[in-house]
């Protein structure tokens, strides 16, 4: 029933609280389905379509319609498990065909399960590390959880306290009442006719008038939202930038940018073409845009420097190699540089962008310890930098092992252009280095009065 542009369109800018800070309805939606169901789209039949073909929906639409029928969605297989070890425990998929979707209501009435959560709770209070099985069984808990308390509305907080009651949780849905409990009525009301419409393929200035409908509920529930307390319901500007990045995805465009200029340097270091070295020039830069665009993206929604997690430094690493590439590249005209690059960027990105689980891009907050401090941030940032140059060698250093590997004589140039080329990157990287060590240093002693060593304060 659903479009991969979601119907319900202007709820995606909706103001959530969750996780500690004011997210996109677009952005709530995404997670909760990433989590419970392994991807940000659901694959389903069309109502009336009896061709089998799946059709993919939006997250958005999803999630809502689990909290207006939950019931139904109870008995849809949407909760991932690939564990084998605990789809075993739990008595699933005894043919062994390999299942991986299992539905809420055949995992919440299964014996086993209470028992599985005990013994893991068991391992918490020990503080024992868990082994990839409980982890399993602690996403799992994770995944029925988070459908429970979006089937009963409980997970999606919408409307802020007022500014006098002097409470910062928002209400959930559930918890609405009067004034606000009829206003997301009429969102609901309106998005059901809109599901009604597409189904029976009414005319399209019917499905118009009822989209206008919905964002007129949107509307006027977000304006009474923000009147509770406008400076706890946040920016708008900030949500519609979310929003934005989400849609876009700066980082899969700028990793195609990176590939092709990848493709044109490596004919340019061949052919030494013209055409080829302005093209690989181009693409490089534009991938470097795209790549700039999405990191200052995430600077402006969440107000801190993009370096703060594994997948924040996934996406910093690659951009500070193509920026050392392309100042050594204009220095030396060596077009290996940009083979590198383009390579270890284009890889990066492409792990961040489809290993979602591994490399979480959420955007969250730093921990308070962590905040507000000028030190840190210089530190990070100059290591992480530092990083950058080392991996341009490490590019570099491999395509070298295939030169090596074929005839080290007959491409005794080409080897001493690429060493020379390893050589500045080892030199940028090990000056950063230095610099990173000594601003470390200087945090540590603002931080806890000592150049070097560990506060228990630190070790969240």
């Amino acid at each position: 029933i659903f479009a991969q542009t979601p119907l319900a369109e202007p709820l995606k800018s909706l103001h959530v609280q969750d996780g500690g800070r004011i997210k996109p309805f677009n952005t709530f939606a995404n997670e909760a389905l990433q989590l419970i169901y392994g991807k940000e789209t659901f694959s389903g039949n069309r109502p009336g379509d009896s061709s089998g073909a799946l059709e993919k929906r939006h997250a958005v639409d999803i999630i809502l319609t689990w909290m207006i029928i939950p019931d139904h969605w109870q008995e849809v297989p949407i909760v991932q498990i690939r564990h084998n070890g605990l789809k075993e425990a739990l008595g699933l998929d005894p043919d062994k065909t390999k299942k991986t979707y299992f539905t809420p209501l055949e995992l919440l009435r299964n014996d086993r399960l209470a028992l599985l959560i005990q013994e893991l709770n068991n391992r918490r209070d020990a503080q024992e590390k868990l082994d990839p099985y409980y982890q399993a069984v602690e996403t799992l808990e994770s995944q029925l959880s988070m459908f429970q308390a979006i089937a009963t509305g409980i997970a999606l907080r919408v409307l802020p306290p007022s500014k006098e009651s002097g409470m910062s949780k928002w209400f959930s849905v559930n918890e609405l009442s009067g004034e606000s409990q009829e206003k997301f009525a009429k969102i609901t009301q309106a998005f059901i006719k809109l599901v009604s419409l597409q189904v029976s393929a009414t005319d399209p200035d019917e499905v118009a008038k009822v989209k206008l409908e919905l964002q007129q509920a949107v509307d006027d529930f977000k304006d009474f939202a923000r009147a509770q307390d406008p400076e706890a319901y946040g920016s708008e500007d900030l949500v519609k930038a979310e929003v934005h990045l989400k849609d876009f995805h700066p980082f899969q465009w700028a990793w195609m940018a990176y590939l092709l200029a990848t493709i044109l340097a490596a004919m340019a270091f061949v052919s030494h073409k013209k055409w080829a070295q302005t093209g690989a020039w181009i693409f490089m830069i534009l991938g470097l845009v795209l790549h700039t665009y999405g990191m200052s993206l995430r600077v402006y929604i969440i107000g801190r420097p993009p370096v703060s997690n594994m997948y924040e430094t996934v996406i910093w690493v690659p951009w500070g190699t193509v920026v050392f590439a392309m100042i050594l590249n204009a220095i030396r005209k060596n077009y290996l540089l940009f083979i590198g690059a383009g390579l270890a960027a284009t890889l990066c990105l492409i792990l961040s962008d489809l290993s979602p689980v591994v490399l979480d891009p959420s955007l969250q907050p730093l921990q308070p310890v962590l905040r507000d401090n000028f030190w840190l941030v210089v530190h990070v940032i100059i290591i992480v930098t530092s990083y950058a140059a080392f991996f341009l060698a490490f590019a570099i250093g491999d395509i070298l092992l295939f030169y090596f590997a074929r005839d080290e004589h007959k491409f005794k140039n080409v080897i001493k252009e690429g060493v020379h080329g390893i050589y500045r990157s080892l030199q940028i990287g090990v000056v950063l280095l230095a610099l990173g060590i000594i601003t470390g240093g200087i945090w540590a002693d603002y931080s806890w009065g000592r150049f070097w060593g560990w506060d228990p304060k630190e070790t969240w």
